[in-house]
């Protein structure tokens, strides 16, 4: 039991690390499952737990209760608390964590209880569940913050990068993710292998097309060529960090680093910062398409939604104005 908390999600005290064998005395074949079990979920979501889990141990010991195995009233009481600093979203994923504890010592989760599912429901009754979304980056968002992107590679990167990113329908972390060899040059375009996504834990891959853009200055596939070219890059890392003088660096780019090129180019193009993020180039293609008439399909196939209830609110949110009953009204 020690060893599964020590190695899949839940801190050891100290007292409870001296009780762990070395792992010469465990089993080779326990000591793969157990190997196999880490990777279960993206190491994102379980850095998440560990904190989520860390700030639930916490607030347990101010409050003298027993955190593992934890009783539904200590987690309904837990939860409570949480409601007066932080989103539902958030507090559903403090629950996520705390059961992943349980799990990880095969103990009943206390997060199944009646007391736990009401005392969220009342949560979510009383704050409202409506997320806060970023806006996103229409078509010509896209093609302002194009004109003001600055000269050299670091514009040449900068431009390359939301114009992928946009055309791609890719999130932040896919988009960083990319490497030279998973992009093939052809006379349709460029064809993206995506090995891995946030909905493909598990690695089978899927393939986008990225065709040829109308407008020079604006085509995803030459503005890549363009950056490649300039910075002779044939493996390794798609996008990559640049030094303020614009050398280059080996290291890729973070998921973090997406939202900073799209808040600053926002910036110069006169919008607001404030609203744009990482995302907005996701959300943008989804809407922008849908708003000139792209099916819910074709979206679907770009965005790898394996729902269509996200894809959706895009389509709904594109059409406000373009089908809209008030605009047949005569006014």
């Amino acid at each position: 039991m020690n060893t599964a908390r020590q190695l899949i999600l839940v801190p050891l005290t100290e007292k409870e690390a001296d009780l762990v064998p070395p792992s010469d005395l465990i089993p080779p074949s326990l000591l793969q499952a157990q190997e196999f079990a880490r990777h279960s979920k993206a190491e994102n979501t379980l850095r998440g737990y560990r904190a989520d889990w860390r700030d639930f141990c916490q607030w347990c010991e101010g409050q003298a209760a027993c955190p593992l195995p934890g009783s539904p009233e200590t987690v309904a009481s837990y939860i409570a608390e949480c409601a007066g600093r932080l989103k539902v979203g958030s507090i559903q994923r403090r629950l996520n964590a705390i059961a992943e504890a349980h799990k990880a010592v095969d103990a009943d989760s206390p997060t199944l209880s009646g007391i736990v599912r009401n005392t969220l429901k009342g949560i979510k009754h009383t704050l409202g569940t409506a997320p806060v979304q970023k806006a996103p980056a229409l078509t010509a968002d896209i093609r302002a913050m194009v004109d003001v992107s600055a000269e050299g590679l670091i514009g040449l990167r900068d431009r390359a990068l939301i114009l992928l990113g946009f055309a791609g329908a890719f999130r932040r972390s896919e988009l960083v993710g990319l490497d030279v060899a998973d992009c093939s040059f052809g006379k349709d375009g460029l064809t993206v292998t995506l090995r891995r996504s946030k909905t493909d834990q598990e690695g089978q891959g899927r393939k986008i097309g990225i065709p040829y853009g109308s407008n020079p200055d604006t085509c995803p596939v030459r503005s890549l060529q363009a950056w490649l070219e300039q910075t002779s890059n044939t493996d390794g890392p798609l996008f990559r960090s640049l030094t303020r003088h614009g050398k280059i660096q080996p290291y890729r780019l973070s998921p973090v680093d997406v939202a900073r090129v799209v808040k600053k180019l926002a910036k110069q193009s006169g919008l607001n910062p404030a609203i744009y993020a990482g995302h907005s180039l996701r959300a943008g293609h989804a809407t922008s398409a849908a708003t000139s008439g792209a099916s819910e399909r074709s979206i679907m196939n770009q965005t790898g939604h394996r729902s269509a209830q996200m894809v959706r609110r895009y389509i709904r949110e594109g059409s406000l104005f373009r089908e809209n009953s008030a605009g047949k009204l005569g006014l």
